[in-house]
């Protein structure tokens, strides 16, 4: 059956339903109780599960993770909330240096299952420290599985996987996405964990990317389509693990790569992927690999300034041209 929700709502559900099914887990951060969160996301779960399970914090990132990576150790599921990807670095010490390697540093005897929920990415002119993709330093540390959404179906069923795993998984929201509504059947089976979804097929160019992004290379797309272009669309949806099996089979296929994201361009997510195509792909590529990422810069909470240093459908389609002329 196919309900109409928006990516918001998807969430809430997931948290809702597995909530419901296991008393371990627990919602902690600021304001994720009687508030309902910083983006409306847990709204009302408190009314159901009661204060016990969604815990209001104080202003502390490093108390949040801190707390939920104890929480975690000793018997709990917690899933904490970063209002911001941007404070992530206040809480790396417990993230990258205690939650990603505790199982190797006990020998396996113990882990961390938790789940960080956080929202990246531009869009609402929030300013420089408001408004990063740092997505990077995530699938840069081994240890911590990495989830990004770009479907309400993807955010429902991904949540819920997260939710069952024994190691920590970051699971990062575009929040320019909550309010995007589409159909989704929450009772139809979810795709494998870390398994990419092909959103588009095409024999001229391949599309690798992620989030948001993934609605901005299918409209990319459609444009390019009136042209003649036909174009392959790979949305992600788990950096880590990384279905790069799917990314092989259609590039090897097409002999042409794109990589779009909406981090930065240096030493981000777009150089990593493109690398490995480069790598394991070199005797099917018909020419280098080209990134499409955002401008080395902070970014401007200036609308016009913000929105031209990431990719845009334009950006993505007039380099697929210039790649094909």
């Amino acid at each position: 059956m196919m309900t109409s929700t928006t990516y918001r709502d998807a969430l809430r559900k997931a948290l809702d339903d597995a909530m419901t099914e296991d008393e371990t887990i627990v919602v902690i951060g600021e304001e994720v109780g009687r508030y309902g969160g910083a983006y409306g996301v847990t709204r009302d779960l408190i009314k159901t599960h009661g204060p016990e399970r969604l815990i209001d914090t104080p202003i502390s990132e490093p108390a949040i993770i801190g707390a939920a990576v104890g929480a975690a150790m000793t018997g709990l599921r917690p899933v904490a909330e970063l209002m911001y990807i941007d404070f992530l670095g206040m809480t790396m010490d417990q993230l990258a240096n205690q939650a990603a390697k505790i199982r190797y540093m006990f020998g396996g005897q113990i882990g961390v299952p938790m789940v960080l929920r956080t929202q990246g990415g531009t869009g609402r002119s929030a300013g420089a420290q408001h408004s990063q993709s740092l997505e990077a330093w995530v699938m840069h540390t081994p240890g911590l599985r990495l989830a990004m959404p770009a479907t309400a179906a993807d955010a429902y069923h991904l949540l819920r996987q997260s939710l069952t795993k024994p190691d920590p998984v970051v699971f990062i929201e575009h929040k320019s996405l909550y309010t995007r509504k589409e159909e989704v059947d929450f009772e139809a089976e979810a795709p494998p964990w870390g398994k990419a979804a092909v959103r588009r097929t095409g024999d001229d160019l391949v599309i690798i990317t992620y989030s948001r992004q993934v609605f901005y290379a299918l409209e990319a797309a459609e444009a390019l389509a009136k042209k003649g272009i036909e174009v392959t669309v790979i949305d992600l949806r788990t950096l880590n693990p990384l279905d790069f099996d799917t990314v092989r089979e259609h590039v090897e296929r097409v002999g042409k790569a794109m990589v779009v994201s909406e981090g930065v361009m240096t030493s981000g997510v777009a150089a990593e992927l493109a690398a490995r195509i480069s790598e394991e792909c070199f005797d099917f590529l018909e020419q280098p690999v080209v990134r499409v990422a955002g401008e080395d810069i902070p970014i401007s909470v200036s609308q016009d300034l913000e929105s031209g240093s990431v990719p845009s459908p334009r950006s993505i389609a007039d380099v697929a041209e210039r790649m094909l002329s």
